[in-house]
């Protein structure tokens, strides 16, 4: 494929990819191999124009910023973490839907003085607080967020919830909510120009495509 007059689509791994493929689909898109078998990083589609690059969800917005992705589907949670200004938002996909929320131990008052927070959301954590005039301690974590308040790490955490099931099992509750997530159509601006017509159409068809579902 010559990526100048192609499509190249960044997909998170997981999840997000499972839910997306009905949606692309719907645009006449299907992939030829299974992410789920292949160790490929480039996919080929049924559509000799259009290929799909399967990365790290974290990793989805710096390839479409930088040009290496036209379009891209990525959780909002990824986005405002990311902070790029080199991006369009046209669609809500309305898939892999969540909340980001403040969440402690259950029956535990909050404590005097600066809050720690355990988050890996370290930007998205710091602007509300900041936005409540609230000084907290940030201390990142990759995973095992609910563990941080059970051993005295951090008093709150700042993470996705989507049941709410983990939290109840280790003590834990949701205490404020910071914005729902779900997962978002990202387009490269230099590609929304050089690449209007089919950037467009395709914008155009997902748009369609979750519509229908509603």
């Amino acid at each position: 494929m010559n990526t100048a007059d192609g499509i190249t689509i960044a997909l998170s791994k997981g999840r997000i990819y499972r839910k997306t493929l009905p949606l692309l689909a719907e645009a006449g898109i299907e992939p030829l191999d299974d992410p789920d078998t292949s160790r490929k990083l480039i996919l080929r589609t049924n559509q000799d124009n259009v290929r799909l690059l399967v990365i790290r969800a974290t990793d989805v917005p710096t390839f479409v910023e930088h040009g290496a992705a036209d379009l891209g589907v990525a959780g909002k949670d990824v986005l405002l973490e990311h902070e790029g200004a080199a991006l369009y938002e046209p669609l809500d996909l309305e898939i892999a839907r969540c909340s980001l929320m403040v969440a402690g131990r259950v029956g535990e008052p909050e404590p005097r003085g600066r809050m720690r927070i355990a988050t890996k959301f370290v930007h998205t954590a710091r602007r509300f607080f900041a936005q409540k005039s609230q000084q907290v301690e940030i201390i990142k974590l990759y995973g095992a967020m609910e563990l941080a308040p059970l051993v005295g790490l951090a008093d709150r955490i700042v993470d996705l919830v989507e049941s709410g099931d983990t939290l109840r099992a280790n003590g834990m509750a949701p205490l404020e909510h910071i914005t729902d997530i779900s997962s978002r159509l990202v387009v490269n601006r230099a590609a929304m120009k050089m690449k209007h017509a089919p950037v467009s159409k395709l914008i155009e068809q997902l748009t369609a495509a979750v519509a229908a579902r509603r």
